[in-house]
């Protein structure tokens, strides 16, 4: 990127060096403008490839009418040059919807998850095993163990190759929780697969074949190439419904940037729900690139604004597949109270503030746990808990001030967490636990 010229030319003479940077600066006058990563210190988005993702870019163009920062750190109508002719029609797509009937409504639409095709590399797209640079002019090729050439690629010196692979177990094992997600919370689920694609074409015919394996009367199981699946899926948004997207590891990597930034703001809310194949789930949510910029406010000021109500989200399914796989009524019920304390929690606007002196992430949690006792005194199905939960509820809604005011009182000062990427845990625990009283009852449980 134009960063690392930038730095090289600070080892020439200063004045070589200013002649380089103005003749630089006028080119920025006579040619288009470019969309700023940080308009501040005049950063475009030529500076440094990856600070200008097409995944986390995109989402905030669609939801800014079309436009990114200009220098003047202004929106701006923009043009998006996307290299990808396999999924950038997706884009096109929703920009189009948006044009034709409007912004979307985070308050009235509906959710779109994710069960994303990862397991064993499937699909890897970064930087691994499979990408080689080529040494010569000439051909790559792809063999079988009988050495028949099942693809190839004419080369020149220093092209970069890189291909994906997908393992039939990781396939076969994607199909089976996609038809599950979608009977558990009685969604439909779009396979985004083009049958125009050779890759698609071949994992269609294996979602064919496994699909016949598992019971789904009753169940809405499309596959759609990803422009048609937008626009189904665009449709089931903007009437509050909500969607399955069952993707490769490419458009995972969009979507659960795009409807979150759509919906929150940011990709940190995201839940994506990734097949292990012994029979697990892992259920993740994103850090929305922000996390390091917490972790220092909160060495700084003890102040965490960090939202965990990806996590919330996430533990749902998790409890949904507990519940399943053991015949676990109380984790079904766990999980159906945790709902609905995340539904009062995003009612109640119990976010995290960015402000210190405000809520913070440990104010949000001590709601979350307010909010779910009292769904789990309300819920029928099993008093055990019902009882169990009844006296904590009492004692959080009586106490709620004193654990507020304790929660908010100890901010505004640095904290030491003994360590950043290994902290201590003793200490990340006094950090994290700042009310005597909430831990009291937390205790007594």
């Amino acid at each position: 990127g134009l960063m690392d010229i930038l730095e090289k030319l600070k080892k020439l003479p200063d004045e070589k060096r200013k002649e380089i940077e103005n003749d630089i600066n006028k080119v920025y006058e006579s040619r288009p403008q470019l969309a700023m990563v940080d308009s501040r210190i005049g950063k475009t988005n030529l500076h440094v490839p990856n600070d200008i993702i097409v995944d986390a870019s995109m989402p905030n163009v669609v939801r800014d009418g079309g436009k990114m920062w200009n220098q003047k750190d202004e929106l701006q109508d923009c043009i998006a040059m996307i290299p990808d002719r396999c999924y950038s029609t997706m884009y096109g797509e929703i920009i189009e919807d948006a044009k034709a009937k409007g912004q979307f409504d985070p308050t009235t639409m509906g959710a779109v998850s994710n069960v994303g095709l990862m397991a064993k590399k499937a699909e890897e797209y970064g930087s691994h095993d499979k990408t080689f640079e080529a040494k010569g002019e000439g051909k790559i090729r792809v063999v079988n163990s009988e050495g028949k050439s099942l693809l190839e690629q004419q080369v020149e010196t220093g092209d970069i190759f890189r291909m994906c692979q997908a393992k039939d177990e990781s396939i076969k094992d994607w199909v089976k929780l996609a038809v599950n997600r979608a009977r558990t919370s009685k969604t439909p689920a779009i396979f985004w697969l083009d049958e125009n694609r050779a890759h698609d074409r071949e994992i269609i015919a294996k979602v064919k074949k496994y699909l016949p394996e598992h019971k789904t009367d009753g169940l809405e199981l499309k596959i759609l190439k990803p422009i048609d699946a937008m626009k189904y899926t665009l449709q089931r948004t903007r009437k509050g419904l909500d969607t399955i997207a069952v993707t490769g590891n490419v458009l995972r990597d969009y979507l659960t940037d795009l409807f979150p930034i759509l919906e929150l703001g940011t990709s940190a809310r995201m839940l994506s729900i990734v097949p292990l194949l012994k029979g697990g789930g892992l259920f993740e949510t994103g850090a929305g690139g922000s996390a390091p910029k917490h972790v220092q406010q909160l060495v700084k000021e003890n102040h965490l604004r960090w939202d965990s109500l990806g996590e919330y989200c996430a533990l749902v399914p998790a409890l949904e597949m507990i519940a399943e796989k053991s015949r676990n009524a109380k984790a079904k019920v766990l999980a159906e109270t945790l709902d609905t304390a995340i539904g009062k929690y995003l009612e109640n606007g119990r976010m995290p503030s960015r402000k210190s002196g405000e809520i913070d992430n440990r104010g949000s949690t001590f709601y979350l746990t307010l909010y779910w006792a009292n769904a789990l005194v309300e819920q029928n199905d099993d008093t055990e808990m019902k009882e169990r939960f009844s006296r904590m509820y009492k004692e959080l809604s009586k106490k709620e001030e004193k654990i507020t005011n304790e929660l908010v009182s100890i901010q505004g000062k640095p904290v030491d967490l003994g360590g950043y990427y290994l902290p201590d845990e003793k200490e990340v625990e006094e950090v994290m636990r700042p009310s005597s009283t909430l831990n009291q009852i937390i205790n007594e449980m």
